[in-house]
């Protein structure tokens, strides 16, 4: 069976090729520096399930120890030139976008589809990670068809790839390190210390404010940690679980749904999420490093809003 494993070994293959292109590029004052991280993050997918939890620490401590010494520098990746970029635009115009395109067209067609598949009585893609897979085979096949298509050099991918990286740097690794906290908030008990912190504060019998402490709850502790992800386990298991589902009856399904969108909202309003609010402005080389936020935060504070009413709506209803 085809498992989520094969879309880390993905994962680890390409950010090895950035260590050895990194490592072969005098352009760089920092390379070594820069390939020792990119190693260890392909280290990290390659054999984290099997390096332990002290190995995966040891990795993590290195990254940390290399963004944080001087930086890590930036190269001159080897790809198309301007002219060749300029004649394929030309040349292909909007047919570019079709490339773009077959990434959510295999993913959908893998998540609807994958659970049909078997050999023998055993299904030949993990259903728990459909999606996943699918997604991952998209970047695939749009990448083999976008080869076939414009005729780069072979090593072009990962080289634009390596470019693309460099630039984001270390926030590139944030949403997985932050998910990952998250997750160790929840096994340190955080959840039940946020549960007997909001059930002696909220009204016993009011669905409202359960609901409130959810949605504000979830885009609160995504502000201080920068994702989402790490906060919903901790506001799952301290505040959407116990009151809204088990106290009040509430759809696991609605709420969950719901309450991941309010943590995006808190996405949207904090620096911690640095890979989307201060990577961009670095990129585009705005005057201002807080101006995404600042341009995002009416429409992050009215869909919290909206989620919150959406969710005391519906998630009682069905």
């Amino acid at each position: 069976m085809i498992g989520v494993g094969a879309v880390y070994a993905l994962a680890g293959l390409m950010f090895a090729a950035f260590a050895v292109f990194t490592l072969r590029d005098p352009t760089n004052p920092k390379r070594y520096r820069r390939s020792a991280f990119w190693a260890l993050l392909g280290l990290s997918f390659l054999a984290g399930d099997r390096l332990g939890d002290l190995g995966d620490g040891l990795i993590v401590v290195g990254l940390a120890g290399l963004a944080a010494v001087g930086g890590l520098g930036l190269g001159k990746p080897q790809t198309t030139t301007p002219a060749e970029r300029v004649e394929g635009a030309q040349r292909w115009g909007d047919r570019l976008f079709w490339l773009a395109l077959i990434v959510p067209a295999v993913a959908l067609a893998g998540t609807l589809g994958f659970k049909a598949l078997h050999v023998g009585a055993s299904p030949l893609i993990d259903p728990k990670q459909a999606s996943v897979i699918a997604l991952a085979l998209g970047v695939v096949v749009a990448l083999v068809v976008a080869m076939l298509m414009l005729r780069p050099p072979l090593s072009a991918p990962l080289q634009e790839g390596r470019r693309l990286a460099d630039l984001v740097g270390w926030a590139l690794v944030l949403p997985q390190m932050l998910a990952a906290l998250g997750a160790v908030f929840a096994l340190a008990g955080v959840g039940q210390s946020v549960s007997h912190l909001v059930g002696a504060v909220l009204p016993s019998t009011s669905p409202a404010a359960a609901v409130i402490a959810y949605t504000v709850g979830m885009a609160g502790f995504t502000l201080v940690m920068g994702n989402a992800f790490a906060a919903f386990p901790v506001m799952t298991a301290g505040v959407g679980l116990p009151l809204i589902v088990h106290k009040f009856g509430g759809d696991p399904a609605i709420m969950g749904a719901l309450g991941m969108l309010s943590g995006f909202c808190g996405t949207l309003l904090t620096p911690m999420a640095a890979n989307f609010n201060i990577v961009p402005t670095t990129l585009l080389e705005l005057p201002d490093r807080w101006a995404v936020i600042k341009a995002q935060a009416p429409t992050a504070l009215l869909m919290l809003i909206v989620n919150t009413a959406l969710m005391y709506a519906l998630v009682f209803r069905f």
